[in-house]
């Protein structure tokens, strides 16, 4: 097994240190939930922004997939979209009952009209925000997503976009990520979410 070169763990202390720096100060009242389409990195960075703030990380596709005891892809194929949805806001709303922490939600949740308005009452939202070309990138690296399974992934993913940008754009909050690093990413949502909160003391 190959062992991480010191000097790399040690850019990662930095990095994380960094990070806890930029979020001296903000303490969101109540969660942070993360929204967009598949591949944008609500999981990635949702993981480094919760490390930051000191507070919990939740990916709500794992709560649904341990509510259900199957897999996301299972529970489409065996019950269908429709079902899947309720189960999601069903465990969303119970996530939302928890104290404050971060929440990485599924690309669909927020285009759920139900769900939407019940993360718009109890969380501050961020949209990440990605080109088509990154999205395709990191997808790519993943079989597991059910409304990929067709012959032309790019023309589902645009089709998603053109539906569903419009709607991610009523989040409180909107970061656009590209190609960079992640701890960008992470860095530009702390200085949103410092800017939000300070606008509603």
């Amino acid at each position: 097994m190959t062992r991480p070169e010191s000097s790399d763990i040690g850019e990662r202390h930095d990095a994380a240190a960094d990070m806890r720096r930029l979020a001296e100060g903000i303490a969101p009242p109540r969660t942070v939930a993360l929204v967009g389409l598949m591949g944008a990195g609500k999981s990635t960075i949702g993981r480094r922004l919760a490390q930051a703030l000191d507070l919990p990380f939740v990916d709500a596709d794992t709560e649904i997939e341990h509510a259900a005891g199957q897999s996301i892809p299972e529970i489409f194929e065996k019950h269908g979209e429709c079902e899947f949805r309720r189960g999601e806001r069903a465990v969303i709303e119970r996530l939302l009952d928890r104290p404050a922490h971060i929440l990485a939600t599924g690309g669909g949740a927020f285009v759920d009209p139900r769900t939407r308005a019940l993360m718009k009452e109890r969380a501050i939202t961020i949209w990440l925000k990605a080109p088509l070309d990154v999205l395709m990138k990191r997808v790519s690296k993943r079989d597991d997503r059910p409304l990929l399974k067709e012959d032309d992934p790019r023309a589902v993913m645009q089709r998603l976009m053109e539906a569903r940008y419009p709607i991610y754009a009523e989040a409180d909050i909107i970061i656009e990520t590209v190609n960079s690093p992640h701890s960008a990413a992470v860095a530009s949502t702390l200085e949103a979410l410092r800017a939000y909160l300070n606008e509603r003391k």
